[in-house]
């Protein structure tokens, strides 16, 4: 049998025992639960779909896990059942009383909806929020549904995981365990739509182009909107031809999308994305919070370790951990864990994950069952491919050190010695450096963990690496990218990319479908962008002064890798990162009122010497 057949018939196999297991699922949901549906009122009137899956063994009694969902709760019907319930099968088969809810105004729920809804600042029975609204939904449950045990948890992923972040200020007493996963947190600073300032554009037209379309109150799937369809199947292409942000509004939006108008009105960090910031919030927090996310989240990396530190920040006695592995946007649960793009960690992660953390999570703080002792940070080291367990994130027990950028491509924990150095070379927004090698119809997860080599071959991405390593080196937590530029410009994006270089003699895997070539691998660790203008101020921007020398300092998120004896770290800066994100036109302005003609080269500089050093400050586990 010739290999290629081998692949079709490995698939095929694999497709025919997933729908064989969600089948069986399926079964197992009509033959043990049994599903009614509910408006729940709330304080002020409005009414909230609710789908209840109760188990049909009435020995005993069960508490509640609540999932409260923008995307709908569907099937509708207490004759139509989902295929399966919670996160993951074993959670079904545990047994609880499953609570799925349309969020305010969302498919068959009455009221407005509101992105990422502001906490109310106000009192009385007419004030409301996300907060309220979970909190009436439980008061009502305890009440109304026979069976439970008087205890409520709540979980979700990326939106429903903002839901579960915003059901702790003021908790229910009843509630008692809460876990947010890849919750959405910050849409200004890091999370989905902008990162530190810089419009993700590819995805927050992608996914407003249908989630934020108007649509009427009691509305199901099949009659919602259908995804947009994108002319051009070549994202790069589509986004570069539409022009600016601005161009691609009015030929496809208009003003019928609130949320892109707000990004309109809203350029700065000013009060309406202040308003929309939970974490403030998250103060005298009681249930049991567990902060699950991926390493390699594309969507809300920063929101797992910012609601996470929120919570530790302001509650010091919180009974809050973190769980973090290396997972793509809800990997934990929606793939074995074993591998991510062309890299493989040696271990099914996912398992480890739904075995010794989320079901044992749940079942202790809302049954009373089992043991649950996990650390205060349960981490998965990339690289070295191992779980380590920690007292704190980041860990304590690190030593801060400076990788300094050097002359002709060279990075070293040794301070510069030369006194007139630097890198010049020039940016050109109407041939943006791409995100990702290849070609590409929408915007792939894996980018977080490719190879970057297309990158280093171009001449306006600055490329510095390490030596050979004589020893396994571990970064944990964040890093910190003190750049010193000059630009011709007046604004400019910047974009800091750490990587590890694997070894010439890295071996390829077996089988090799992909054909991938290990040697000179360089696997994308961590990357953030940073816009230029919001150096010193996210609410008020400021030009560059043209050939002026300026510092540009700002933190990526989080990392847990290491560095294995005989590979190289890397560094690779940038200035464009398209179309992930929206392009610079490189002089001083509101970019939402770019137009094409705006968009200028500019000739960038980055200095690497005794006087003017640039470097990025990691943290190195003992």
């Amino acid at each position: 049998m010739n290999f290629s057949r081998f692949l079709s018939l490995l698939f095929c196999l694999f497709v025919s025992s997933k729908l064989f297991a969600q089948q069986t699922d399926s079964a197992y949901v009509r033959e043990n639960y049994t599903k009614i549906e509910r408006q729940i009122p709330m304080r002020d009137g409005v009414k909230l779909f609710t789908s209840i899956y109760i188990p049909k063994n009435q020995t005993k009694k069960y508490p509640f896990l609540i999932n409260r969902t923008p995307y709908t709760v569907a099937p509708y019907g207490e004759d139509k059942y989902k295929t399966s319930l919670g996160n993951f099968p074993a959670m079904m088969r545990e047994g609880f009383i499953f609570v799925y809810q349309d969020v305010r105004g969302r498919w068959m729920s009455e009221g407005t909806f509101a992105d990422i809804r502001p906490q109310t600042t106000q009192k009385g029975k007419t004030a409301i929020d996300e907060s309220t609204d979970t909190y009436d939904t439980i008061d009502w449950l305890l009440k109304n549904i026979k069976g439970n045990n008087g205890n409520a948890g709540i979980y979700g992923i990326s939106y429903p995981g903002f839901y579960s972040t915003a059901s702790l200020p003021n908790a229910h007493p009843a509630l008692k365990a809460v876990s947010p996963q890849a919750p959405v947190t910050d849409w200004f600073m890091g999370d989905d739509f902008h990162h530190r300032g810089s419009l993700f554009v590819m995805d927050a037209f992608s996914f407003m182009s249908s989630f934020g379309v108007p649509r009427p109150n009691a509305i199901t799937p099949d009659k919602g909107p259908k995804g947009f369809q994108f002319p051009i199947q070549d994202n790069y292409r589509f986004y570069l031809e539409a022009g600016s942000v601005k161009n691609l509004k009015d030929k496809y939006f208009a003003d019928s999308i609130q949320f892109w108008n707000d990004l309109f009105k809203h350029p700065n960090l000013d009060t309406f994305w202040k308003a929309r910031l939970i974490t403030p919030h998250l103060t005298k927090v009681k249930p049991a919070v567990m902060v699950v996310g991926g390493f390699f989240d594309a969507e809300d990396a920063y929101g797992t370790f910012a609601t996470y530190k929120a919570i530790e920040k302001q509650n010091p006695n919180a009974n809050n951990i973190l769980v973090a592995g290396p997972w793509f946007h809800g990997g934990w649960v929606r793939s074995d864990g074993s591998y991510f793009g062309d890299i493989t960690f040696g271990k099914t992660t996912s398992i480890d994950y739904q075995q010794q953390y989320e079901l044992p999570f749940f079942k202790h703080y809302l049954k009373g069952e089992g043991t649950f002792n996990p650390a205060e940070a349960n981490i998965f080291v990339t690289g070295s491919n191992e779980w380590k367990k920690f007292a704190s994130w980041p860990p304590k027990d690190v030593e801060t050190k400076n990788l300094y950028l050097q002359a002709n491509g060279k990075l070293s924990f040794e301070k510069v010695g030369r006194t007139d150095s630097w890198d010049e070379y020039v940016s050109d927004p109407n041939k943006p450096v791409p995100y990702q090698d290849g070609i590409q119809a929408r915007r792939t997860r894996e980018y977080m963990i490719d190879d970057q080599r297309f990158a280093s071959r171009r001449p306006d991405v600055q490329t510095y690496e390490t030596d050979a390593l004589t020893e396994d080196i571990t970064l944990t937590g964040p890093i910190l990218a003190n750049l010193v530029v000059s630009t011709t410009g007046t604004d400019a994006d910047y974009v800091v990319k750490l990587i590890d270089v694997y070894p010439e003699d890295a071996p390829n895997p077996t089988p090799n479908p992909k054909n991938l070539v290990m040697g000179g691998y360089q696997m994308l660790v961590r990357g953030e962008i940073m816009r230029g203008k919001y150096r010193n101020s996210f609410e008020k921007p400021e030009p560059f002064v043209p050939g002026v020398i300026t510092k540009v300092n700002y933190p990526l998120p989080d990392v847990a890798h290491t560095f294995k004896k005989g590979h190289k770290i890397m560094i690779q800066i940038q200035n464009s990162w398209f179309p992930l994100a929206d392009r610079n036109p490189q002089k001083f302005m509101d970019i939402y009122q770019a137009d094409r003609g705006d968009f200028q080269k500019a000739t960038q500089r980055i200095y690497h010497d005794v006087h003017n050093s640039s470097f990025i400050t990691v943290s190195v586990l003992k």
